[in-house]
């Protein structure tokens, strides 16, 4: 009688238990969550590793007096040429802006050649390196310079262009956060068919957003972890999207041991030793891929790693400690009005995955080949993605500071309206100045202020920022300066610097990523050739959706350019991701042939019972990166719509038809070389019995 109390004791103080940990958790949390977007760091030059010349550029504007300057263009324009009265105006606010902020030169317009363009370059080292002071400052210069009748009055150049960009990731987290906390909910309500059980998950999924914003903002400040607005926001998805998957997975589970188990603390145990494997290598693998990261050149990747490793690891806690807890202390009725009864067998249904299984093991070979010529055709559309992604087209609603740069493009076409910066020694300052002067495709050099022992120099390009005509000049212009001390940064710079460190980082962490994936599976299955077929797999989603983009960024979005990070960071998500559902589906089919089912009754069978809980985990991450296709900002519409297409081609396409047949296709060779790979051993033929002697 004693040890009957003793256990119910337990299965009433366990759940409390965990419930409390929690709320103290989220206590401790929620300041330091505060915290998370004052951590995010989104200018260009954050993003790059300091090993770049735009960055050491900066980092040496950093050290002159008064710090890194902000810089802005006034741009003044008339449809038909400016009037005197327009000109008057422009000087009247232009030295009102001098008389307000302290300029580091005296502002001199420069008109175009047809008179319809007036653009007056102000530079100011007041507000230093303090991002609000920056943003201010430039808010400041827009009151000031109004236009009216006709005059129209924008405010571009590097400075305002990096304001507008703050201020839309500004936005981003808590846009985020709602619409794909909407998204999950109305998923949630149509999976579960009921008015309660859908809060549970989400409640969960809200309480491992903070706990992950806590911990990513302590990585920052105690190992100086990069965090950006889009390692922010994929981190927010993570959270959400891969922690209601494993809630749906595991709240299924539940749901059948409820029919078994009379105790709901019995049910969950039985639960989570059920599916608990299976959700800790999905995370696994996840984490992984994402640590490969590390080995970056990027900062902005580099710090994504650990902050996405952060989220994931803070769903997968949240889901097997308070969901588990919570689902407990409320017991069966939180499925209602679908109460599981203990001992009740569930409504015999046709199961739609059943019938897809059934009809791709009529014809294998042709269902795979087809399969693969589809993707094959699909991932064509690569070819026809745009060029890199000029920071000007970086955003989906054109802010004044891009309006104010295709006027200048457009007005100024033998002047670059974007200068490049040259820090020069001060010894070598005249000389780097004559070197600059004379490089083929420069326009102009004007030597700046100086301290700390450098020469700051604007260089202005025949070419307009970020063409192949200005990357060809800059890559001149420090082949000319190599061995004087001098680098070349400013934004075009940069733009150049992103792209090349994203180039080298495809080469070293693409390897890495399928390594670690690799060794994951091959751990888990004990197989050589189901890993690999996994991950051929997953591949092939990857070049079909970037395909997919191919033929929808451009031609339908109207994108110019495509973001260099777009194809390392989809492939490591989609690895990563894609390797989850398959990894639930083969762990189950190599469940049932270990119970000795045959491998084609295997694969049809994992397909049946894996398919309706493993597609709602499908729909609901590919609808929570979609959100990010909601953002203003082009490189984030780009990342979330080819993760989300990958995503819904793995759940209905690869891991239904292709890996099925596949599976089919290779009988017990998909185990090789495991025990699973032979056939087992025939029983031996009963032995005659010889009739006794009478």
């Amino acid at each position: 009688m004693g040890a009957a109390r003793t256990g119910t004791g337990r299965r009433r103080a366990v759940p409390w238990a965990v419930v409390g940990l929690w709320l103290a958790a989220l206590v401790l949390a929620g300041p330091l969550a505060g915290k998370f977007g004052d951590a995010q760091q989104n200018r260009a030059v954050d993003y790059l590793p300091d090993s770049a010349d735009s960055t050491q550029v900066a980092r040496i504007q950093d050290a002159l007096p008064g710090g890194e300057s902000t810089d802005l263009v006034l741009v003044y324009h008339r449809d038909g040429g400016l009037t005197a009265d327009d000109r008057r105006t422009a000087a009247r606010q232009v030295a009102e802006v001098a008389d307000v902020h302290p300029l580091t030169a005296e502002p001199r317009g420069v008109p175009s050649a047809d008179g319809a363009t007036l653009m007056y370059p102000v530079s100011s080292t007041g507000p230093g390196q303090d991002e609000e002071a920056r943003d201010a400052f430039v808010d400041a210069v827009r009151e000031i310079a109004e236009g009216g009748a006709g005059l129209s009055v924008d405010v571009g150049g590097p400075g305002a262009l990096n304001a507008d960009m703050g201020k839309v990731f500004e936005t981003i987290d808590g846009t985020l956060l709602l619409a794909t906390l909407g998204v999950v909910t109305v998923l949630l309500i149509l999976i579960y068919r009921s008015p309660f059980l859908w809060l549970v998950p989400l409640a969960v999924a809200g309480a491992a957003a903070a706990v992950s914003m806590a911990a990513a903002y302590g990585l920052h400040e105690l190992f100086d972890v990069t965090i950006t607005g889009q390692s922010g926001g994929v981190m927010t998805v993570l959270v959400l999207g891969a922690g209601t998957d494993y809630a749906l997975l595991l709240i299924s589970r539940h749901r059948e041991e409820l029919r078994r188990h009379e105790r709901p603390y019995d049910a969950m145990r039985a639960a989570l030793r059920g599916c608990g494997p299976a959700i800790l290598a999905s995370s696994g693998t996840v984490a992984a891929g994402l640590l490969c990261l590390l080995a970056a050149d990027l900062n902005s990747s580099s710090g994504m790693g650990p902050v996405g490793v952060v989220g994931v690891l803070a769903a997968l806690v949240a889901m097997t400690t308070l969901l588990p807890a919570v689902l407990v202390l409320l017991g069966r009725r939180v499925f209602w009005p679908l109460i599981p009864a203990f001992g009740s067998v569930p409504r015999a249904r046709r199961s739609l995955f059943a019938a897809m299984g059934t009809s791709a093991a009529r014809r294998p070979a042709a269902v795979l080949a087809g399969g693969a010529v589809l993707l094959g055709a699909l991932a064509l559309g690569a070819f026809n993605l745009p060029g890199s992604l000029k920071q000007e087209d970086s955003f989906t609603e054109k802010p004044e500071s891009i309006a104010a740069l295709e006027t200048l493009a457009r007005d100024y076409p033998g002047r670059s309206s974007q200068p490049l910066t040259v820090m020069a020694p001060t010894g070598r300052a005249d000389a780097v100045l004559r070197e600059a002067r004379g490089t083929d495709g420069v326009a102009d050099a004007v030597a700046g202020r100086s301290g700390a022992g450098w020469t700051e120099i604007s260089v202005f390009a025949t070419a307009a920022p970020q063409t192949p005509a200005e990357t060809r000049t800059i890559e001149t212009l420090r082949d000319l300066l190599d061995g004087t001390g001098a680098h070349v940064g400013g934004t075009s710079a940069q733009q150049l610097d992103l792209a090349d460190s994203e180039a080298r980082d495809r080469a070293v962490i693409v390897p890495l990523v399928l390594t670690a994936v690799f060794l994951i599976l091959v751990a888990l299955l004990r197989s050589l050739v189901a890993p690999l077929l996994l991950l051929a797999a997953v591949v092939a989603v990857w070049g079909a959706a970037l395909g997919i983009g191919g033929l929808v960024f451009e031609p339908l979005l109207g994108f110019e350019g495509t973001d260099p990070g777009l194809g390392l960071l989809s492939f490591v998500f989609l690895v990563a991701l894609g390797v989850d559902y398959g990894i639930f589906l083969m762990h189950r089919m190599r469940e049932e042939c270990v119970n000795g089912a045959e491998p084609e009754a295997a694969a049809l069978t994992a397909l049946r019972t894996t398919g309706g809980v493993i597609a709602s985990a499908g729909v609901v991450l590919a609808a929570t990166f979609a959100v990010l296709t909601t953002l203003p900002l082009v490189p984030l519409v780009e990342l979330g719509f080819v993760i989300a297409v990958g995503v819904l081609l793995d759940t209905f396409l690869v891991r239904t038809y292709l890996v099925t047949t596949a599976s089919v296709l290779l009988r017990r060779r998909v185990w090789w070389p495991g025990r699973l790979s032979k056939a087992p051993a025939p029983l031996p033929a009963p032995a005659e019995r010889r009739p006794e002697p009478v």
